[in-house]
């Protein structure tokens, strides 16, 4: 825990700092004052920034879901955090206290960027000004301040909400989009509906999008202080999945829809899916996939690595009747269109 010895080091934060969706848990009240401190960054510790380079980054989404143009001087807060994005960056937190980062995420992740997608261009860099503190001096921390309280039992009733899970070939796959339209056939049927995003990178549209298909509550890793879930233990993540599991599943009458980021073999991902815990949790399982091929070989692993058969493809390639057909010459596997919802096919599959 870092203090400070003199309180006169403390500097105020501008009246109109942005706070970004990565520091969702962080109350704006904590948010006044900053210093420099020649500490380690941690995951979660929270800094007062500011851009010096527009690279990929143009923009910073906050902790209401409102997306800011930054520009060249922008200040705002930032949030210390690992980052995994194979159509972007791959990043960490650094090791030690530097004067500039890069901006991993438009949820307003910084680290160092290892590795990035040759496809894109490099990333914000942002000048550190601080670590965000509060009056004492002590460091403000994302996972210090979590959003949802821990249930106040750690054992789960046998009979539960049925688990819809989504899970895809890779990020861009269309599982957001699929996961919202599981929401949205289930509200209109009548269902009570909550959902969840469990691992992943901070990025509140993909969890508004869930809300705006009529699932209430919903929530991800940001509300436990999470700003990624990129290198957590295999621990960490259940707690994460069984702390949601306890929170928003208790009833057997309602529905929880799940998605999980990125691939099936992407490490936090894989991780679940061989949890005993995760798989007897699951009711229906829908697979998203870019195009026919990555369908049939995703189907094929889930199979092969973890024990899973999907009740359906969906995703970008249910856009494609092409697609679809290559699709149905090697399966059986419905597909069911993520985008032109259709209450008659998602009916068959999620009940």
């Amino acid at each position: 825990m870092q203090t400070i010895t003199a309180k006169k080091s403390l500097k105020r934060t501008a009246p109109d700092t942005l706070l970004p969706s990565a520091a969702l848990s962080v109350p704006k009240k904590n948010i006044r004052y900053y210093q420099w401190l020649d500490k380690p960054p941690e995951v979660g510790d929270v800094v007062y920034g500011m851009v010096r380079y527009l690279g990929f980054h143009t923009t910073l989404e906050n902790k209401e879901g409102r997306i800011h143009i930054i520009n060249d001087g922008s200040r705002s807060v930032f949030v210390f955090g690992n980052r995994y994005a194979p159509d972007a960056f791959e990043g960490f937190v650094p090791e030690q206290t530097i004067g500039q980062v890069d901006m991993l995420a438009r949820s307003g992740i910084v680290g160092q960027m290892t590795r990035k997608n040759v496809n894109v261009k490099d990333p914000t860099r942002v000048e550190i000004l601080g670590y965000v503190c509060d009056k004492s001096g002590q460091v403000v921390n994302t996972r210090r301040c979590p959003r949802i309280k821990d249930p106040r039992t750690t054992k789960k009733i046998r009979r539960r909400s049925p688990m819809i899970l989504v899970v895809g070939t890779s990020m861009n796959s269309g599982k957001s989009l699929a996961a919202a339209s599981v929401c949205w056939a289930l509200s209109t049927m009548g269902y009570k509906v909550r959902g969840a995003k469990v691992t992943g990178t901070a990025s509140l549209k993909d969890i508004l999008h869930m809300e705006d298909a009529g699932a209430s509550p919903v929530a991800d890793f940001t509300h436990f202080g999470y700003p990624s879930t990129y290198m957590l233990s295999s621990v960490e993540l259940l707690e994460i999945f069984n702390k949601l599991d306890l929170k928003y599943a208790n009833n057997p009458g309602n529905y929880w829809v799940v998605e999980l980021a990125d691939g099936v073999v992407q490490r936090e991902t894989a991780m679940l899916l061989n949890s005993p815990e995760v798989k007897s949790r699951i009711h229906r399982l829908v697979f998203t996939a870019s195009d026919a091929l990555g369908a049939l070989a995703g189907i094929g692993i889930l199979k092969r690595m973890f024990g899973l058969v999907p009740d359906a493809v969906s995703g970008i390639c249910s856009a494609s009747p092409l697609a679809i057909e290559e699709l149905k010459g090697f399966t059986d596997i419905p597909v069911v269109s993520n985008t032109q919802r259709d209450l008659k096919e998602w009916t068959k599959i999620i009940l």
